[in-house]
């Protein structure tokens, strides 16, 4: 069983930024993402990185802005905000799938085993 534990979020002005992290209590094998809740919406695709790092994905509303990474040796992955817009204002979800996949990047939840509690960022205008 993974644990996820996201922080860094909270209250920031239009064009500022924000470093989410979700740290994993057990070594990933596999792709880890970032998916967000806004009020009276689905939860929606933000960005993945595979474990070998190489392959990551973003959603268009975010391409440009935000980067996902990972350190490995700390099961930490990493989402760098930038140009922060008041329709960014969501709860961020860190996600992580089972197994084991040097390439895998999925963009859907179904395929992610865990999940975190989430974690509040507020873009004010």
């Amino acid at each position: 069983q993974v644990q996820l534990v996201e922080s860094g979020g909270g209250l920031v002005q239009a064009g500022g930024s924000l470093r989410l992290s979700c740290a994993a209590s057990v070594r990933s094998g596999n792709a880890m993402g970032w998916f967000r809740q806004a009020p009276g919406k689905e939860r929606e695709f933000v960005a993945v990185i595979s474990w070998s790092r190489t392959a990551t994905g973003y959603a268009d509303s975010v391409k440009g802005r935000f980067t996902i990474s990972r350190d490995s040796a700390k099961n930490t992955v990493y989402l760098q905000m930038n140009s922060l817009k008041p329709e960014d204002t969501a709860v961020y979800y860190c996600a992580a799938k089972g197994g084991t996949s040097w390439l895998a990047a999925p963009r859907t939840q179904a395929q992610y085993d865990y999940w975190g509690q989430g974690t509040q960022v507020t873009v004010s205008s």
